[in-house]
């Protein structure tokens, strides 16, 4: 009868912990970047060129096709063999940006094409320019509508985060997988990971519900 022994698990909270909080930190990072990327890419797709456009769709479709496992291996291993070698958290966090700039950008795509044209229209009349016309008129219908996918995201891409501990990037998984190696308390240090990701996971829908309430006077769901 396997003996279950919790102790490893609350003698090592802090590496835990520790480790939830670089998961946190380069989730964060990957996610404000990756909106970068996502802007950028939306903008080049509904406002630019026709190869600008080719582009943009090359690198979503190439992204969105592949896993992402095959992606930060590519990153980590391959890239060194044309020279281009990082360590392995920024690896991690190229790959994470790489990723969610990809699906990011047909979300707010999604978003600016949503805003009805004749808001537009009304702008241009009201002789608004360009920057303008984004700013006050598609700027907040667009976030409104794209916000729960956007947050959706950022909980996808915090547990997605957990694949960079296998090329011994520091997070919560890799913490893990050290502390599981050192003590063989396999399925406790699992299970508490698995809360851990869950309480993550919760806790941030559970914020930006909230927040959506806020900014955009949605009601609390019942």
């Amino acid at each position: 009868m396997y003996q279950f022994n919790f102790r490893p698990v609350f003698d090592n909270l802090d590496m835990l912990f520790y480790g939830a909080w670089l998961t946190v930190q380069l989730s964060f990072s990957a996610m404000v970047l990756g909106l970068i990327v996502s802007i950028l890419g939306a903008v080049a797709k509904t406002s630019g060129g026709r190869v600008l456009r080719f582009i943009v769709d090359i690198y979503v479709e190439a992204i969105r096709n592949t896993p992402f496992l095959i992606q930060i291996f590519f990153i980590y291993f391959g890239l060194p063999a044309i020279g281009i070698s990082m360590s392995p958290n920024t690896a991690a966090l190229v790959a994470l940006v790489i990723n969610v700039g990809a699906y990011g950008t047909e979300i707010i795509r999604a978003g600016i094409e949503s805003v009805p044209q004749g808001q537009v229209e009304a702008g241009r009349a009201l002789a608004l320019n360009k920057v303008q016309i984004f700013r006050y008129v598609i700027l907040k219908p667009a976030l409104r509508n794209i916000y729960p996918s956007l947050t959706s995201q950022f909980i996808y891409l915090m547990l997605t985060s957990s694949v960079v501990s296998i090329i011994s990037a520091n997070d919560l998984a890799a913490a893990g997988a050290d502390l599981s190696a050192r003590t063989f308390a396999n399925f406790e240090i699992y299970l508490a990971l698995t809360i851990i990701y869950f309480l993550l996971a919760f806790g941030f829908s559970t914020l930006f519900g909230a927040l959506r309430r806020t900014f955009f006077n949605y009601p609390a769901s019942r």
